[in-house]
């Protein structure tokens, strides 16, 4: 009998309600860190023998904008230990893309039991729409990137050549990728606000102006050059999306207001969770 107690404490079930001592918590995180963990490091190991292709590739655009410009260029390590140092990091990045199906069903099955299935729904949905934005939004920097690199090229003086340091340059390439990324996400970000009732689709609508210049700014200091064909795509881009995320939101604040349906967060107890 005893034999039998102590496994179930081992095995740290959950109750039929889905919940958990802090303990158990804090053991289960630590189990899909591990694992995580592990992901990462065999995707490296695996990212060490591609590294070599995915470099090229990242200096494919500097190489053939310096071509266009008739500009001799050449991308240089500081030190020896540059290189290694080098392959090392861009391992490192394959490993967490390669991994990123590992731990994010890790970070998935640590949140769900404290779901909902209509919060599951709705995480799907929000997922399903993130990353193809985001693959979206990289690859249309990966397009822009070369025509800001041109536009760069432009200003070495004739006779010039450009020494670049690797490290500068695929740190550069990394930020501008995830800018642009990030930027083609944030309209689900609002999305899921007005959902969770926390911002109207109305609200956002008046604030159409200061959307459509937050937009620009923040293409301006996400595109590395004054180079406008740059900063107009992802701007304009980002305004797009806006404008379907401000449309969605009215819609759906339409559907609750002609069904009734809106949160009463004061008659919920002081000990219990509320939908958000």
């Amino acid at each position: 009998m005893s034999t039998t107690v102590r496994g179930m404490s081992r095995a740290s079930r959950r109750d039929p309600e889905g919940r958990m001592a802090l303990r158990d918590h804090l053991r289960e995180l630590r189990g899909r860190l591990v694992k995580s963990a592990i992901a990462i490091v065999i995707g490296s190991i695996v990212g060490w023998f591609l590294s070599a292709q995915f470099y090229a590739a990242l200096m494919k655009p500097i190489l053939d904008s310096a071509k266009v410009n008739g500009v001799p260029t050449s991308i240089n390590y500081a030190d020896p230990f540059s290189a290694f140092n080098q392959r090392l990091y861009v391992s490192a990045v394959l490993g967490f893309l390669l991994a990123s199906p590992v731990w994010l069903y890790q970070f998935w099955a640590f949140i769900t039991p404290g779901l909902t299935r209509k919060e599951k729904r709705y995480s799907f949905g929000f997922v399903g729409a993130a990353l193809p934005l985001f693959l979206a939004g990289a690859t249309l920097a990966w397009f822009v990137l070369p025509k800001a690199l041109e536009f760069l090229n432009s200003f070495v003086p004739e006779g010039g050549s450009q020494f670049i340091s690797s490290n500068l340059y695929f740190s550069f390439v990394i930020r501008v990728t995830l800018a642009f990324g990030i930027a083609f996400v944030i309209p689900v970000v609002l999305v899921a606000l007005n959902m969770a009732h926390l911002l109207s689709g109305r609200t956002m609508l008046k604030q159409w102006r200061i959307t459509v210049f937050i937009c620009f700014l923040f293409a301006a200091v996400a595109t590395p050059t004054p180079e406008i064909t740059s900063m107009l795509a992802l701007a304009l881009s980002m305004c797009a999306l806006f404008a379907l995320a401000i449309a969605l939101c009215l819609l759906m604040d339409r559907r609750r207001a002609r069904n009734h349906i809106e949160p009463d967060y004061e008659s919920i107890p002081d000990d219990e969770a509320s939908s958000l």
